[in-house]
């Protein structure tokens, strides 16, 4: 529908703010923890390769996999074990290396790119610097582990910039290939079937 106006309208503030998709902690990710009243406790600090943290008399607590509210609420049900009173603790994430989307194939520049709650494919192509001059737009891929399965989804970029489908939320550990791959040659009889126009195709790999 094509509005009788000339002036595109501004978005409202629901438009501008992203549906929240927690972020996760995870192995040396940075963070800070700060524990109202006890500032000898409060300090930033580098999660371990395995996952972990270590704080005085909080002792070693899983931080993989928790939000900072729940590692929060982890650290404040250590202390009080040891006889801390009613501590008031917070969590915050500082700089994040886990939460991370690779983009390989054809992109100026392939590599590792944060993922945050607005991550979409067209915005970690924009990322990587582009598509690259002879790229193929209708080969994309993504591939995810969703509970144990490896998946893969098929993607058009100029089907998705003409408006033909949503533009695919992007998550962590989510990985984007551009061009001929292994993966994409899964999909090569389905779209022999079906050309990739009404939306994208989804397998499972395993």
């Amino acid at each position: 529908m094509v509005q009788d106006s000339h002036v595109l309208p501004a978005p409202d503030r629901n438009d501008l703010t992203a549906a929240d998709r927690p972020s996760l902690i995870g192995p040396l990710d940075t963070i800070q923890v700060d524990v109202f009243n006890v500032p000898d406790l409060s300090r930033e600090m580098q999660v371990d390769a395995s996952g972990r943290i270590s704080m005085p008399l909080a002792g070693t607590i899983e931080a993989r996999g928790k939000t900072a509210e729940e590692l929060a609420s982890a650290v404040k049900a250590a202390l009080r074990a040891r006889y801390v009173r009613s501590p008031e603790v917070t969590v915050n994430i500082k700089s994040s290396v886990s939460q991370v989307v690779t983009v390989d194939g054809q992109v100026v520049e392939p590599g590792l790119y944060p993922v945050t709650n607005q991550m979409t494919l067209l915005r970690v192509i924009a990322s990587a610097k582009g598509l690259a001059e002879f790229a193929r737009q209708d080969d994309v891929v993504i591939l995810r582990t969703v509970e144990g399965r490896k998946m893969a989804g098929l993607y058009n970029i100029e089907a998705i910039r003409r408006g033909a489908y949503d533009d695919p939320l992007i998550y962590a550990n989510d990985v984007v290939v551009v061009g001929d791959s292994p993966q994409r040659r899964l999909f090569r009889d389905f779209v022999s079937l079906a050309p990739l126009l009404a939306g994208p195709l989804i397998a499972v790999l395993q």
